[in-house]
């Protein structure tokens, strides 16, 4: 019995609560509008892939038959800050901490038998990307946005300097990479904060490629990442 009475308790509560964060003409959280500055935070999932290009001069070239780059699941958390330009303007910077995997697949003919050989590539980057948000006007408790701008990561997982001469070969990308975003999502205002799905796209600007004429790297001209991700946003 105390247990239900208890339970009511909460509900009657947090209705009420709830009832009295609603602002006129059914507006959530309106305090969010009149910030200036806003902080929050992002969980994401991600899948990571490379454009590429071959060498015409590759020292495998006549045993390779194909590569493939197979996009593996990965996921990010973030901080965000936000600064409202205007109503519908606003610029962000979410640093992030991305967890990332590729899966590299060759295909070479060695003594007339086709095989296979994999390499998997895990990164851990800190991303840094500054943003610029344009949204439509908020009817009532929603609206729709579009984001685009740039990046910069540090790989903190990066081989670069590892001896190629040691064991089996790996695939080596530098530490460092700059690239542009574009996406879009939906803003949703709660009774105490605003939180919003998002879907965007990262392509890399830089060649990562570091060429040491081992067998995984002897085929590539070219490497720049191509990463999609998935997220959801809190704010208050």
């Amino acid at each position: 019995m105390e247990v239900k009475k208890t339970t009511l308790i909460i509900i009657l509560t947090l209705n009420v609560l709830g009832h009295h964060a609603i602002a006129q003409n059914g507006k959530n959280y309106p305090e969010f509008d009149r910030k200036h500055f806003h902080f929050g935070f992002a969980l994401g999932v991600n899948t990571a892939d490379f454009h590429y290009t071959l060498r015409a001069d590759s020292l495998i070239q006549d045993s390779l038959t194909g590569i493939t780059i197979k996009k593996q699941p990965g996921f990010n958390l973030g901080i965000i800050s936000s600064w409202n330009i205007h109503e519908t303007l606003s610029m962000r910077f979410v640093p992030s901490l991305s967890f990332q995997e590729r899966l590299f697949q060759y295909s070479y003919v060695n003594k007339g038998v086709q095989k296979v050989k994999e390499n998997r590539l895990e990164s851990t980057t800190l991303d840094f990307p500054i943003m610029l948000k344009l949204r439509t006007k908020r009817l009532t408790n929603f609206a729709a946005y579009a984001i685009t701008g740039f990046q910069y990561s540090l790989d903190l997982a990066s081989q670069k300097d590892v001896d190629q001469t040691q064991g089996e070969p790996i695939v080596k990308i530098k530490q460092h990479d700059f690239s542009y975003q574009v996406g879009g999502g939906f803003d949703f205002w709660m009774p105490y904060f605003k939180f919003a799905i998002e879907l965007k796209l990262s392509n890399g600007i830089k060649n990562v490629v570091i060429q040491d004429n081992t067998f995984f790297m002897d085929p590539l001209s070219s490497l720049k990442t191509k990463v999609w991700w998935f997220s959801i946003t809190f704010e208050g």
